[in-house]
């Protein structure tokens, strides 16, 4: 035999032996993995999404990541101002009145020291309390967000590949089916799903 039969030869027995192994590797679906739908919404949030091409929900996720930083930023800012004026106006230095800005303006420091100590030294203590909340629960809802976002990333994911096809239906049927105390039969439904 000459070189050029047997590596045709050779070409043709591999050809035969290889293509129903690549026809079966191409016809096979990829398979889409929650792990990794997780894992990239872990990464950076959204990146699941979009490796689930749910592109419509990562505006989402990043506008209630934006609206709880806004939320942390406003009220830890509050909560510093609300803090900083009480401190000082329980030490009552003269040196330091942020206070000052809390005063109302037809009262003098010295009306409240005198009548209305309790109740300015209660309000201060209560927006500070109060501001302290809401930034913490913020920073519960930003953990949340992160949260959910990788668990609908898994969800998403573990549905990719589900499959409705429009002849799905569910027939209710009239069943007759013995009964083991009588062996009469007895009149039922039956819930017969098509695929």
């Amino acid at each position: 035999m000459t070189d050029r039969l047997k590596s045709g030869l050779l070409s043709l027995i591999l050809l035969a032996t290889t293509s129903p192994l690549l026809a079966q590797i191409e016809q096979s679906e990829p398979t889409h993995s929650p792990h990794k739908a997780s894992f990239y919404s872990a990464i950076l949030p959204g990146l699941g999404q979009a490796y689930n091409k749910k592109f419509v929900k990562i505006p989402i996720i990043y506008a209630g990541a934006g609206a709880l930083v806004y939320a942390i930023s406003f009220n830890g800012k509050y909560f510093q101002k609300y803090r900083s004026a009480y401190r000082d106006w329980l030490i009552n230095d003269p040196g330091n009145k942020s206070y000052e800005e809390f005063i109302p303006a037809t009262m003098t420091e010295e009306q409240i020291r005198k009548e209305h100590n309790d109740w300015f030294e209660n309000a201060l203590l209560s927006k500070k309390q109060y501001y302290r909340r809401y930034r913490d629960l913020s920073y519960i809802g930003m953990i949340a967000l992160y949260g959910l976002q990788i668990m609908d990333a898994a969800v998403d994911a573990h549905f990719f590949n589900f499959d409705i096809s429009d002849d799905l239906s569910l027939q209710l049927a009239p069943n007759l089916a013995e009964t083991p105390q009588s062996h009469l039969p007895a009149v039922g439904f039956r819930l017969n799903l098509r695929l």
